[in-house]
């Protein structure tokens, strides 16, 4: 399925109109549920907007971000019950609590936290490891480069202009992955489930990029995945401050034109 749709507008340039074709992102629909249990009870969890492409990665790191999960082994299988609807079957070991996620929405492609039941629901317990200890550093200027590197790999986005991005980077610059969709929290479950499939958790050594802002949900998401180190293009909310704090995580906003704002975690950055 394409992740972009041509369509037919009207273009006002230079005061004349004239007709031409654009190129939008499409946004979607995505039911992901699960069968748990013995008898494989079905319980659906959440209907996100997203951009098609990468669906298990997205439903695998929803599962494990949203701590159903937490390793791959736990799914035993996947049933694609539909072109936008994919159901996770679970091995009867894992714990499940649908009381968890008795209120049932639609998740915006804004929004990663649409179809929790309650406040404490919202906040995922995160145990502080020793993997976020500040064993390695970044220089930079070289993070200052992070959104060039970013920017060159948006393969859609150069078309669409439609879509957020997130990547995970080595400390020395390299580019591991990159996954683009319309809901930054989409595009961080996609890495989340790139990384659970491909045994790379934890992502202890690995630099988290985000092209829009960095809030709360997406600092919880990198934190179950044990990444410690988040630079983000846009700016980081109060809760995503304080959550990096506990986590002892760097947290970096306002990446972009050679500056950025360090908010947490200064000791993983070097200022030669």
């Amino acid at each position: 399925m394409s992740s972009t749709q041509q369509v037919h507008i009207t273009r006002y340039k230079s005061g004349q109109s004239f007709g031409t074709n654009d190129l939008l992102t499409v946004e979607e629909p995505l039911e992901i549920g699960i069968r748990y249990g013995m008898s494989l009870l079905h319980k659906s969890l959440s209907v996100s907007m997203r951009t098609p492409g990468h669906d298990d990665e997205l439903g695998l790191g929803f599962l494990f971000s949203e701590g159903i999960i937490s390793h791959k082994d736990q799914v035993i299988g996947t049933v694609q019950e539909a072109p936008d609807c994919m159901t996770f079957l679970l091995h009867e070991d894992v714990a499940f609590d649908p009381t968890d996620f008795e209120r049932h929405v639609y998740a915006a492609s804004g929004c990663g936290i649409c179809g929790k039941s309650s406040l404490a629901a919202v906040r995922q317990p995160v145990a502080v490891s020793d993997f976020n200890a500040p064993s390695w550093s970044i220089e930079a200027k070289l993070l200052t480069r992070f959104p060039e590197i970013l920017s060159e790999n948006q393969t859609d986005f150069a078309t669409t202009g439609g879509l957020h991005a997130a990547a995970l980077l080595e400390p020395d610059g390299r580019l591991a992955i990159v996954r683009e969709d319309i809901g930054r929290h989409n595009a961080v479950d996609k890495l989340i489930g790139y990384a659970l499939t491909n045994n790379l958790l934890p992502l202890s050594s690995k630099i988290l990029l985000l092209s829009g802002r960095a809030g709360f949900e997406l600092i919880q998401k990198a934190a179950m995945a044990g990444i410690s180190f988040v630079a983000a293009v846009g700016a980081p909310s109060s809760m995503a401050v304080t959550l990096a704090q506990e986590q002892h995580m760097t947290l970096v906003g306002f990446l972009r034109n050679e500056r950025f704002n360090v908010y947490s975690g200064n000791e993983r950055i070097l200022y030669l």
